[in-house]
């Protein structure tokens, strides 16, 4: 019983909000540039309906890229950070020339 109310209550906005629609369609086709008006509007609802269903499909690339962020971190907290050893300080200490082969300075006498 409810149910059939909500059906009537439903088909009463929905007659009332069409003929609405016709009585501003009419209103605004009568007045001078009306018909631009109307045309601009069925341009916008056509585009808008595109561009949400662009963003519908918009939803499964946004779930992978969060999927992929997440395995990524996960990732990097099993490995641990690896520094890299330099070669430089070596080669220069291979260099050096031995302390024997120098000669001792002497200090000056007073």
């Amino acid at each position: 019983m409810a149910q059939r109310k909500q059906q009537q209550d439903k088909d009463v906005l929905k007659r009332l909000a069409d003929s609405g629609e016709e009585a501003f369609q009419k209103f605004i086709g009568d007045l001078p540039g009306g018909n631009k008006v109307v045309g601009a509007a069925n341009s916008l609802f056509a585009r808008v309906d595109e561009l949400t269903k662009r963003m519908r499909s918009l939803d499964p690339l946004e779930r992978r890229v969060a999927e992929l962020e997440k395995r990524l971190d996960a990732l990097d907290k099993t490995k641990p950070a690896t520094k890299r050893s330099t070669t430089a300080s070596k080669t220069t200490a291979s260099k050096r020339k031995p302390a024997a082969s120098r000669t001792p300075r002497k200090s000056p006498s007073s």
